[in-house]
């Protein structure tokens, strides 16, 4: 694949495991906007006094060395502090993750890799599709890693970070990598937070989820050869839950009259009850059995409608964003010969931007709708405040942020 191919399919961010499940816990707030302050020279003397809790939690002095020279870098402060200031609609975010020429390669790399991935499917009950959609999402099919030092730049970002506690400890966990062996300073490489290889994997959840497929000694992610990493994936999913055979979800539709206080993850019934009421699958056929499930909403009421099962929430703990886990859902059934989604979007519509979800909480809170504070994230308190702001002026109670109802605030 040519470098142009690589970073046409690349993703708007490098995201590995529990990076952004622990994003998704801090407040942002107005520090979002703001710089860094750190500098090489704060950096190295907050090296200086890692240096002894480091050897307090099991590193040695020799394995420490790895640290001398560590550079201070901006870009990585930058990208944490504006991180969220990043915004796409679903349709705008799954016309890249799920583009054309994503599922060309994707079909490409099932068909190199296939041998390798139907024995990780076969070992770990994850399907071979749907590891490879997460390669593909997370590194365009190995093509994009990444090429920051990771020992940097969680030093970076333990030092001068938002999540100090956090980074520290994940500084801390890629230097037993190197301790066991299974990495060099050289090989630790990948994206601006830390998270390296083929599926993009935080130190963390290396030590927790790494597995030596190839059986060499060394579980190793970084490799030119994808082996370890997609098998690690599989063994991820498989220990957060995945259910064998069961879909991630499935598109529907909504009867005339539906009660959109049902649209959030927090209800789960079970589909027989879903099916009672009228939903149906995008292609009007009975909804399939795969446990209790709940309705979602990406878009709003004006585009897609999605039935979540269990298998939604495993890729969720991948990466908490919606779209995130639709793209993998979606990129796996187009990989098994799925059609593209079928209910239009709304693309007259634009995501809000960082200030204008900051104001809309804002606004939310003064005509006393309850967001759980301002953060300028679109979490469950916020659609919940947002659905009874709805009700209250007429509006289809939806729950989502859309410009029309920020100016309904003003």
């Amino acid at each position: 694949m040519s470098m142009a191919a690589a970073l046409t399919l690349a993703t708007p961010a490098l995201a590995g495991p529990q990076d952004t499940e622990a994003a998704m816990t801090e407040t942002i707030g107005e520090a979002m906007l703001t710089e860094g302050t750190g500098t090489q020279e704060g950096l190295t003397q907050w090296l200086s006094t890692f240096k002894d809790r480091a050897l307090a939690a099991g590193i040695s002095s020799a394995t420490l060395d790895a640290l001398k020279g560590a550079e201070y870098l901006p870009k990585v402060v930058r990208n944490d502090r504006h991180q969220n200031e990043f915004t796409k609609t679903i349709w705008e975010y799954l016309d890249t993750a799920v583009s054309d020429d994503r599922i060309a390669h994707g079909l490409k790399a099932l068909k190199s890799h296939g041998e390798t991935l139907a024995r990780i499917e076969a070992t770990y009950g994850v399907d071979a599709e749907v590891v490879a959609a997460i390669w593909g999402l997370e590194s365009a099919y190995g093509a994009v890693r990444g090429d920051i030092p990771t020992l940097h730049a969680l030093a970076t970002l333990a030092y001068d970070g938002r999540r100090g506690a956090f980074f520290e400890a994940e500084l801390i966990a890629a230097l037993k990598i190197l301790q066991l062996g299974d990495a060099s300073p050289a090989t630790l490489r990948g994206s601006w937070a830390g998270a390296m290889g083929h599926t993009q994997f935080m130190p963390s959840s290396w030590h927790a989820f790494a597995v030596d497929f190839t059986a060499d000694g060394k579980r190793d992610i970084w490799d030119d050869d994808p082996t370890d990493a997609l098998a690690s994936t599989a063994a991820y999913l498989a220990g957060k839950g995945w259910v064998k055979g069961a879909p991630w979800g499935a598109e529907i539709t909504l009867p005339p009259g539906f009660n959109y206080d049902l649209t959030t993850e927090r209800v789960k019934i079970p589909v027989a009850d879903w099916q009672a009421i009228g939903v149906r699958l995008a292609d009007g056929t009975d909804l399939p059995d795969h446990g209790p499930a709940s309705v979602l909403l990406p878009g709003g009421h004006k585009g897609a409608a999605f039935l979540i099962f269990q298998n939604f929430h495993v890729i969720e703990t991948y990466n908490t964003a919606d779209a995130y886990v639709i793209a993998v859902g979606h990129l796996a059934d187009r990989l098994r010969g799925a059609g593209p989604i079928l209910a239009p979007w709304p693309r007259d519509e634009r995501a809000l931007s960082f200030e204008e979800r900051v104001a809309l909480q804002k606004r939310l809170t003064s005509a006393g709708f309850d967001t759980g504070g301002v953060d300028a994230k679109m979490g469950p308190k916020t659609v919940a405040a947002i659905k009874t702001f709805q009700k209250a002026r007429g509006m289809v109670p939806d729950g989502f942020p859309s410009l029309s109802v920020l100016q309904a605030l003003q």
